[in-house]
């Protein structure tokens, strides 16, 4: 058996110092959801827990604005 080592994963917010983000900011949303429109998990973003609950609140906000789509396909 192969025991693998985490790899150390580190916010892109906490590294950026980024206190707030606004659901105004698509383009920052947008790279945390999937080509599908989903909102991507903690594992595989690599955000840490308190940044994911805001970002999924912004982008579920963003899309109830109309600013992101529901569904991209």
């Amino acid at each position: 058996m192969m025991n693998k080592t985490p790899r150390a994963r580190n916010c892109h917010f906490c590294i950026n110092a980024l206190k707030e983000f606004d659901y105004k900011d698509t383009a920052t949303l947008q790279r945390f959801t999937s080509s599908y429109g989903k909102i991507v998990p903690r594992r595989k973003s690599g955000v840490c827990a308190k940044h994911q609950r805001t970002l999924a609140q912004n982008i579920k906000r963003s899309r109830f604005m109309a600013l992101l789509p529901f569904l991209n396909r």
